[in-house]
């Protein structure tokens, strides 16, 4: 059985996506990309809203620049092998091999992919995982916090939903990056 995983960059005020500007430095890192690959290498699955997977659309073709240095090519490889499932009622129809469209999200059928997978799945992109984190399904959680406070957007934690959670790892990089990763009790 899959584990369903969330992870993102957040700001030190718990905001996966900033009102204005960006979350702060951190995650551009070679090191810190170089550590999400290794991470996130038993996701064979990601489960994306459709503004997240816009915004991962970079990866379908970061490996032909020759500009990118090879962490970033190496990120780029492990992405595209992987399945993608976009969660839309507007998108039309999708620009990376490995993916799909899906009109809504429905617990029932996400509990069975994670049953019947021998990988683990990510959700990705707060407002899908809040739905996923409501309804019970992430088994962990991965912070990555930057040393920025951002004032509001949006959360990565959904309002009114109580978790107790165990904290299993935590990684400080030397620019001030932290990585905590917590697992469902």
């Amino acid at each position: 059985m899959g584990r369903l995983v969330y992870g993102m960059v957040t700001s030190l005020d718990g905001y996966a996506v900033a009102a204005e500007g960006d979350l702060g430095p951190g995650a551009e890192h070679e090191q810190v990309l170089t550590y999400i690959d290794g991470l996130f290498a038993p996701v064979r699955t990601y489960l994306y809203g459709r503004r997240m997977y816009e915004t991962m659309l970079f990866w379908e073709t970061a490996h032909a620049d020759p500009a990118h240095p090879q962490h970033v090519v190496d990120y780029a490889r492990g992405w595209q092998s992987a399945e993608k499932v976009v969660y839309s009622t507007t998108l039309e129809s999708v620009s990376s091999a490995r993916t799909r469209i899906e009109r809504t999200f429905d617990p029932g059928t996400v509990h069975r992919l994670k049953a019947e997978s021998e990988h683990d799945l990510s959700v990705d992109g707060p407002h899908l995982a809040a739905q996923a984190i409501a309804a019970g399904l992430v088994d962990d959680y991965h912070l990555f916090v930057t040393t920025s406070l951002v004032g509001g957007g949006t959360r990565f934690f959904p309002d009114g939903v109580r978790l107790d959670l165990e904290l299993v790892r935590q990684r400080a990089f030397a620019h001030g990056l932290v990585h905590l990763h917590y697992r469902t009790r």
